[in-house]
């Protein structure tokens, strides 16, 4: 029977944080971009309502 191999710790390097917080902040202005499209599509749908 074979020993198990001991891996290292997975620790976080200042590198890849700055890359995961980039990340997050650009997938967050996405989300924001997708919530500000919807509140102007509603927004027209209702005027264009209110029109007919």
């Amino acid at each position: 029977m074979t020993e198990p191999v001991e891996t290292p710790p997975l620790v976080a390097t200042p590198d890849i944080e700055a890359n995961r917080k980039r990340i997050i902040a650009a997938r967050n202005r996405a989300t924001a971009w997708v919530l500000v499209g919807f509140v102007v599509l509603f927004f027209a749908i209702t005027i264009v309502k209110m029109k007919i």
